[in-house]
This record gives C-alpha cells, sequence and structure tokens, in this order.
C-alpha cells in the first residue's frame, strides 16, 4: 500500500487540496493517507478544515505573531522531521506557492520520499513578483518528483527547465474541483451558516455587487492608495453598485482602507471571510476586482468577469482566454475597466460566457489515477 503524506499550511493550499485529500481516501485499499498542517494560517485554516471535514493526522502549529520568513521556513523544515521519520511516505503532495510550500519540499528531499508539487510550473520570470511566491515554487518545481501542471502554458514552462515529459501530468486546477463541491453546498436551501445569514443582510439586492479583495506585499503602500481611490471614485460614479470588501488582517492592508473607504455610503467594509461565506459572496457578485491568484480560477467557473489589481500574472492562461483583465494598481485604469463592464453590457456578457481555462472540475481524480499507476 502507497503511504501519501499531504501537507499544507494556509487557506488557499487547503481549499485546493481539501479534494485531493478526499479523493485519496475515497480510495484507502490503495493508499494510505495522512495529512499535516503546519498553520502557517491558523484560523482561517482552521475554517476550511472544518467546511470540508477535514481532520489532520499532524499538526505542527506554527503560527505566531509578527512571524517572519526566517523564522517559519526554518520552523516548518525542523518541525516536519519528526513526522517524515514517524510515517515516511513514499509520496509528500505540496501546494502552489507558499512558504510551506518550499519548506515542506526540502524537508521531503531530505526525508527520501517522492514530492508531488500540485498547481506545478506557474512562472512570472520575476522572482520580486509576486514575492516571495514565484522563487518558492520555482524551488519546489526543482525538487519535485512529479509535477500536476494546471495548464498545457504551466507544462510548457516545466519542459522548459528540463523537466522530463513523463513526470508532468496537466489536469486542470484542484480550486475548480473544491469550487464545484462549495458552491454547491453553499447554495443549497438545507446550508446553514451564520456567516452566510450576515452577507444576506449587507448584500442589497437592488445593486450589482462588486466583490474586492488585496492583500500583496508588492501593493504596500501607494499601491493600495492608489487602488482605494479608485474603488471610491467607482462607488461615487456608480449608485447602483454595492462595493464589499473583506480586508485583510495585515495593517498595511487595513489603513488606507479605513481611512479612505469607511465612509462611503454604497462600500461595505467587513472583516475577512470564511471559504463557505467567501464562495456564497463570489456566487453573488456582478464583478470581481481583486489581487488574489485563486480567484482569477474560481471565478470564470462562477460566470464572473475578474479585474486583477497586478501587473503580472502566472496564470497567463486567463488574460489569454479574456476572462480576466490585468489593471495593476493604476487608479485610472482599475477606474476605466470597472466602468466599462458596468456600462457595457455586451463587453460584460462577453467576458462572463468565456470558457474557464483552469479545467472541469476533475483534477484530483487524475492525480490519484496517475499515482495509481506508478
Amino acid at each position: 500500500m502507497k503511504k501519501n503524506l499531504i501537507i499544507f499550511g494556509t487557506r488557499p493550499e487547503a481549499i485546493k487540496m481539501a479534494p485531493l485529500v478526499k479523493e485519496f481516501l475515497k480510495h484507502n485499499n490503495k493508499f494510505h493517507t495522512k495529512v499535516c498542517i503546519t498553520a502557517q494560517h491558523r484560523e482561517m485554516l482552521d475554517q476550511v478544515l472544518s467546511f470540508f471535514e477535514i481532520i489532520p493526522d499532524y499538526d505542527l502549529d506554527l503560527m505566531k505573531p509578527n512571524q517572519n520568513l526566517y523564522s517559519l521556513t526554518a520552523d516548518i523544515i525542523t518541525g516536519l522531521k519528526p513526522v517524515l521519520e514517524e510515517f515516511n511516505p513514499d509520496y509528500v503532495y505540496v501546494h502552489g506557492d507558499t512558504t510551506t510550500t518550499m519548506a515542506a519540499s526540502i524537508a521531503s528531499f531530505y526525508s527520501g520520499a517522492k514530492v508531488c508539487h500540485v498547481e506545478a510550473g506557474l512562472r512570472t520570470f520575476n522572482k520580486r513578483s509576486p514575492f516571495p511566491e514565484e522563487v518558492n515554487r520555482s524551488i519546489a518545481g526543482s525538487i519535485s518528483d512529479y509535477h500536476f501542471a494546471p495548464t498545457n502554458t504551466s507544462k510548457q514552462n516545466l519542459l522548459n527547465e528540463n523537466v522530463s515529459e513523463k513526470n508532468i501530468l496537466v489536469t486542470g486546477n484542484t480550486v475548480i474541483d473544491a469550487l464545484q463541491f462549495s458552491s454547491q453546498k453553499v447554495t443549497s436551501p438545507s446550508y446553514s451558516d451564520e456567516e452566510v445569514e450576515n452577507l444576506k443582510a449587507i448584500a442589497d439586492d437592488s445593486k450589482r455587487l462588486i466583490l474586492v479583495t488585496g492583500h500583496r506585499r508588492e501593493n504596500h503602500g501607494q499601491g493600495f492608495i492608489d487602488i482605494c481611490n479608485a474603488l471610491k471614485q467607482i462607488a461615487i460614479e456608480n449608485e447602483d453598485v454595492q462595493i464589499i470588501y473583506p480586508v485583510h488582517l495585515n495593517p498595511n492592508v487595513q489603513k488606507p482602507v479605513y481611512e479612505l473607504l469607511a465612509n462611503i455610503e454604497n462600500i461595505k467594509l467587513i472583516d475577512p471571510l470564511s471559504y463557505p461565506a467567501f464562495v456564497w459572496l463570489m456566487s453573488k457578485s456582478y464583478l470581481i476586482i481583486t489581487d488574489s491568484g485563486g480567484v482569477q480560477e474560481e471565478a470564470p467557473s462562477l460566470g464572473k468577469p475578474v479585474l486583477v489589481m497586478r501587473d503580472t500574472t502566472e496564470r497567463p492562461e486567463a488574460v489569454k482566454a479574456g476572462t480576466v483583465f490585468l489593471v495593476g494598481t493604476n487608479k485610472s485604469k482599475i477606474i476605466e475597466e470597472a466602468n466599462n463592464l458596468l456600462s457595457n453590457e455586451q463587453a460584460y456578457l462577453k467576458m462572463s460566457k468565456l470558457h474557464n481555462p483552469y479545467g472541469d472540475g476533475t483534477a484530483c481524480d487524475s492525480i490519484v489515477k496517475f499515482i495509481s499507476n506508478l
């Protein structure tokens, strides 16, 4: 029986790895699968685990106040040593581009396990943008034995780095697997959640809803000031629109957002949302403005156009497909593109009905079949 250890530490990782955990557990006659969390993010991670009904076998519980990349990386590597020695997995699965991903790849390599990189091959080719994610995923990619690429573009990036084609599988993105499960669950009449009920009370059904998220380090400072000024003008110019902004807890985000947007009638600043509540809010949105990577993949499956507040993206397939549009932190560009989608019905419908380049929700099944045949 093959032994799998699935490692993750942040909410985005948990969302994208949860369906893989559940898929492997369906095949417990072939695989002995365990889950290890680093808890790089604590509370947000726990919310996702509860929603997907996953109980981790190992919890390193590493989140500390004011933690930095130096100490976190060291703590993950040393914290995983006894876990890897005790369970001695054949395969370790890491996801994407977090510090957990990079450090867990190194620790798993030291242990002798085969490293499997889910969401492999994404690249901006700029090691400072996004920071530190671009370097994290490049390190994980150089260590990994098997690469589960979400798209053919990601596969080509890996081939260009001399990864053997036989070790690459194009799967689509597991976030679509998660989204299909989640959207069906949260929109079910029988689903009960206090946070979703609170959102229903906040959301104004008479207005078109714009969902905003933002947290990227590279946007801190003037970037967020420009973003907030753009959102302010969009709200003032479009009284039939309501902007709902779950504000990231980072002080570098909170300060400009609350200083510039707190007293505008059709902007609602709320606390960060749990994953199910966020899925519900995405499903109710007319337009999404974000600097998130995952939202670029999820929103097209729900038919929601996305304006991306970044100058580069490791998800060029979405830009090429036309499901997202890069606006950076340029105030005038954010306003121009948002107003175009709000006023030009033809442009909106074209963008909202395009095919999602990130898959059809069968990524996890493809991964399990691949590993089964090794």
